[in-house]
């Protein structure tokens, strides 16, 4: 794996996890080639477009499907900014696994964290509801199903206002501007 080009994104808001725009739309939608420069490289996994944080590319097609395919059950560890401020009952049910309406998800690490103080201005920012504090969690699993952690959060009533993907296995953001991008 020498020569596997691998490259760590700190993906910015509203920009979808692919090179080119698919959409038959009409609209304009930012893409990473507005990012990245690097030809034949591929995400490993997706991060959808109102989700921030990091994606994974690389040219080497075993690696990719190791990252993102769920029976290898790579950890993910994401900062997820919820509405309210959960109970320990509620951040339990996130940890014993939660019932979707695709089934029970795997157990899940959790824990409340301060607001990372890492954190860049979102673009658009975020809309609060001046009434209803909100709170921040970390949250790691080890599936990857379509908008899993938004939808956990969701059913243990606290819908998330912002998810920031802060890790993949021993990858994190640390030190990648959003928007920008390095070699792994």
């Amino acid at each position: 794996m020498s020569d596997t080009k691998l490259i760590l994104f700190n993906k910015p808001f509203d920009v979808l996890s692919q090179f080119t725009d698919s959409s038959s739309t009409g609209s304009t939608r930012k893409t990473l080639s507005e990012f990245i420069d690097v030809p034949k490289v591929y995400a490993a996994g997706r991060l959808d477009k109102d989700s921030e944080g990091l994606l994974v590319l690389t040219d080497n097609g075993k690696l990719q499907a190791k990252i993102s395919n769920p029976k290898h059950k790579m950890p993910k560890t994401y900062w997820v900014q919820v509405e309210g401020i959960p109970s320990r009952a509620a951040l339990q049910s996130l940890r014993d696994g939660v019932l979707l309406k695709d089934g029970m998800t795997r157990p899940a690490k959790v824990q409340a964290i301060p607001e990372p103080d890492t954190l860049w201005p979102r673009t658009p920012p975020v809309r609060f509801r001046k009434t209803v504090p909100d709170s921040w969690l970390e949250i790691t699993i080890t599936e990857g199903r379509n908008r899993q952690v938004r939808r956990m959060t969701a059913a243990i009533g606290h819908p998330t206002l912002r998810l920031i993907r802060y890790r993949i296995g021993d990858w994190t953001i640390d030190g990648i501007d959003n928007g920008n991008w390095r070699l792994a």
